[in-house]
């Protein structure tokens, strides 16, 4: 009875094992405080995986009523060990045109997942670092929101790409 207990023990252990326990590499999240100052990023900062492999980003956000907008202008670095920078400027729809959010979520907290990049390879070993800024502004005013309410945090991840 002992040998198959441990048979089956070491038998779980390396069926445990060999999963592929999805493909996520990185995922962090960064609560905000009651709102998300205009300049200030949102900093991750992860040791690069494998070199040879392929992976897509995404920044995870969650909201809740106070976002006032149906889309949002993200400013995204993207910063190399060998100190290039990759600058994006990203907007996501973040509620269809009759005004529900979208997004997952039963409540009035809504968590929606964004495409960031696609099939990005790692090149050089070393620390990466991913700053995101908010950059909302009112309609026909050129200066951007001092203070965006109703993001609550902010994430990102990366996956093996499929």
């Amino acid at each position: 009875m002992t040998n198959i207990c441990r048979s089956l023990s070491v038998a779980g252990c390396m069926l445990m094992l060999s999963c592929d326990h999805a493909s996520g590499v990185y995922s962090e999240y960064r609560a905000l405080e009651d709102a998300w100052p205009k300049g200030k990023a949102v900093e991750f900062a992860f040791e690069a995986p494998d070199t040879t492999q392929v992976y897509d980003m995404f920044i995870n956000l969650r909201n809740d009523e106070r976002y006032p907008f149906s889309n949002l202008y993200l400013i995204v670095n993207l910063d190399f060990p060998d100190g290039r920078v990759i600058a994006d400027t990203l907007e996501y729809e973040m509620a269809a045109p009759d005004g529900t959010w979208l997004g997952r979520g039963f409540t009035d907290l809504k968590e929606n997942r964004l495409w960031y990049k696609e099939s990005v390879v790692f090149p050089v070993p070393g620390t990466y670092a991913v700053g995101i800024e908010q950059a909302m502004r009112k309609v026909g005013e050129e200066e951007g929101l001092e203070e965006l309410e109703g993001i609550t945090d902010v994430g990102l991840q990366i996956e093996k790409a499929e």
